[in-house]
């Protein structure tokens, strides 16, 4: 696989609590000469973007993270401000807690809730595999299918662990025709970027895979 081919489908991340303005431009500058399919930041820098770089960059963000348990009123809110402030995609984090106590449709609901709000926009689900029961991870994907999104995913990268190829695995046989999947967290190397995408993701999530692969890139590129 061509590294151009790989970074087609990586969401190039800066989500630390440290980023500065600085930061952010050196990762939107690597996201537009690398090709990456967005970049995922913190939603205060997201209207900044908007405004320097247009339409050579899709904008993606946060929402509830990295712990999920902000009410809805508080997501939706946040959601919206982010649309508004120019964020094609929205990666929000599930309530842990209400998935873990069983009530799965409050989990359905708000997946619900988000996606009218996002409308065309795409929406992704961070269930935060590394907390969760084999159980709990179908509920999960059950959560994300009846709620309308286009993407389950598997980790902030702030948890315990990050994406596992099991986890990718569980998730092919119990999510809808119409929802993708996107693993996150730990992804350092190219092999396990490509394993990834051969699991059958269709995003990843790494903030290492530009500085992995920029060099064959741009021999690909010469």
């Amino acid at each position: 696989m061509k590294a151009k081919d790989i970074l087609s489908h990586v969401d190039h991340t800066l989500l630390k609590q440290t980023a500065t303005w600085q930061d952010i431009v050196r990762v939107c500058d690597e996201a537009v000469a690398y090709h990456t399919a967005t970049i995922m930041v913190p939603s205060c820098y997201v209207r900044r973007i908007h405004e320097a770089y247009g339409a050579k960059l899709k904008v993606a963000t946060v929402v509830g993270f990295p712990n999920g348990n902000a009410n809805t009123a508080a997501k939706l809110t946040e959601t919206a401000q982010a649309l508004a402030d120019g964020a094609e995609e929205i990666d929000m984090v599930v309530n842990v807690g209400w998935l873990k106590g069983g009530e799965t449709q409050a989990v359905t609901d708000e997946i619900r809730a988000l996606k009218s709000l996002c409308g065309n926009r795409v929406l992704k689900v961070i269930v935060e595999t590394c907390f969760l029961t084999e159980a709990e991870k179908i509920a999960a994907c059950k959560c994300v299918t009846n709620g309308g999104a286009d993407y389950i995913k598997t980790s902030t990268g702030f948890g315990t662990a990050g994406a596992k190829i099991e986890d990718i695995e569980l998730f092919k046989q119990h999510i809808g025709p119409g929802v993708k999947m996107k693993a996150a967290g730990g992804i350092h190397t190219r092999e396990e970027m490509e394993a990834f995408l051969a699991a059958g993701c269709d995003r990843l999530g790494a903030s290492a895979a530009v500085k992995v692969l920029k060099d064959e890139f741009e021999k690909e590129e010469a």
